[in-house]
């Protein structure tokens, strides 16, 4: 006897009650646990003081940290020029290890709005979640059979998240100004790209999309959203190269305190191939060469010929459509949680960056001069959360765009008044899951390039 489910024994009339109960609690549940500051805890950021024996004490360290260019009630010395060989004090270019703590992420830049954009993100991805478990009435109406709920859940999360990354992205402290320039020559240039895509300027035997039944202001809009998508990823993507590359020690400097450990380094791999492999697999000839067009329903990877014999495609995997797009959702699927994975390693590595500037300082010459790697390690500790936010976001939007593609076509149907927008509804699913890979597409391409730029040299962190 096979028995059933929990969710099945919930009548779909109760489903709005349901809906609300399991959000409240979710609410509930993670203001307690305090998730993002326990995601984020045991980081391992660095301390460069100005002196650790000042005055020849053993007094200990003086100012834990300060702002570049304070100054000291004492003014520096000039630097004499002299032929008598100078003793460096190493006591100077110490630095300190500290785990990060609830106490410390506090007084980080951009930790509460982190704070709320992961505990809306999570609690809006376990509602769309249960949406998916849960037997819907589509005859009920929107409202009646609970599918209100997590639909402005995860509109809300997603235009919150998009918000947040821009509002970052536009921290004039946050980032260089060439930076900030970069990104708005590649938004124009991801706009252009979009209306070449959505007016199907780029052929179908190159984009796997049809955007035919949206109307010329929805092309418009639509083309504006990935301009906007592709401007405020590129500094993540820019982040995500420089972490990779630190991360899996591609400049061979074989300091374990600047590289990841292997499991880290491993997640750093996976995640990269799976988003490469991912934003494939909406390229024509890519998806042509998986799908076996002349595959019936029964068999999808042979064709029988008139005697009777199994002919092979040569060429082709041989899937079938219909599991061709579940692959797709599946590596969507993937892509998003192993993104959100890497966060922490990612993060790591920007605070290690500030390391290996420091290492670079230190061994550059007999007299290094370690005021810049001070201000690099501060900057570095000053902002980690504004930087975790910036990988955060592209992986909670991708999640949250492919939930809310999983609504079924009809689940406006029982709802009064909006008959007639059916169609459209059907088709925002769409775009949607398009948006989705959009963003894990423009991610891969600009790591790819980066990447490319840090191997040939023209690019190189210090």
């Amino acid at each position: 006897m096979i028995m059933p489910s929990l969710t099945s024994l919930i009548p779909s009339s109760n489903n709005l009650v349901f809906h609300t109960i399991f959000a409240l609690f979710l609410t509930f549940f993670v203001s307690i646990l305090k998730i993002p500051a326990l995601f984020l805890h045991g980081l391992q950021t660095y301390i460069h003081p100005d002196d650790v024996n000042p005055g020849g004490n053993s007094s200990g360290v003086r100012a834990a940290i300060r702002r570049p260019g304070a100054m000291d009630s004492e003014q520096p010395k000039p630097r004499r020029k002299s032929k008598e060989r100078f003793e460096f004090d190493e006591s100077k270019a110490q630095i300190f290890r500290l785990k990060l703590s609830e106490g410390h992420l506090q007084s980080r830049i951009y930790f509460k709005e982190f704070y709320g954009a992961f505990n809306f993100t999570l609690i809006a991805l376990l509602s769309l979640l249960l949406h998916r478990f849960l037997r819907v009435d589509k005859d009920s109406g929107l409202v009646r059979n609970g599918t209100i709920i997590p639909l402005l859940l995860g509109l809300v999360a997603v235009c919150r998240a998009l918000f947040l990354i821009a509002r970052v992205g536009l921290e004039r402290s946050a980032s260089k100004r060439l930076e900030r320039q970069l990104s708005f020559v590649w938004g124009v240039l991801g706009f252009v790209l979009g209306l070449a895509a959505v007016f199907e300027v780029v052929p179908k035997w190159i984009l796997d999309f049809s955007f035919g039944s949206l109307d010329g202001l929805g092309k418009l809009l639509l083309a504006v959203i990935m301009g906007c998508i592709v401007g405020c990823l590129y500094i993540p993507a820019l982040r995500n190269a420089r972490a990779f590359w630190l991360g899996t020690d591609q400049i061979r400097c074989n300091l374990s305190i600047i590289s990841c450990g292997w499991f880290s380094r491993m997640l750093l791999y996976a995640t990269y191939i799976i988003a490469v492999f991912t934003s494939l697999l909406w390229i024509t000839p890519f998806a042509e060469f998986l799908v076996n067009k002349n595959a019936d329903g029964k068999n999808g990877s042979h064709v029988a010929g008139k005697r009777g014999e199994v002919l092979e495609l040569v060429g082709y995997i041989g899937m079938s459509r219909s599991n061709f797009d579940n692959l797709r959702v599946w590596c969507l699927l993937i892509t998003g949680l192993l993104q959100l994975l890497a966060v922490r390693a990612n993060a790591q590595m920007f605070l290690n960056e500030a390391v290996l500037c420091w290492y670079q300082r230190l061994h550059a010459s007999k007299v290094p001069d370690l005021d810049y790697s001070r201000a690099k390690v501060f900057l570095h500790n000053h902002y980690i959360c504004a930087v975790v936010v910036q990988f955060f976001v592209p992986a909670a939007v991708v999640l949250l765009l492919l939930g809310l593609s999983q609504f079924d076509d009809n689940f406006l149907r029982g709802t009064p008044g909006v008959h007639k927008f059916l169609p459209a509804f059907a088709l925002v699913k769409e775009v949607a899951l398009f948006l989705a890979w959009w963003i894990i597409f423009v991610s891969s391409v600009l790591s790819s390039a980066i990447l490319s730029l840090f191997r040939r040299g023209t690019l190189y962190i210090s």
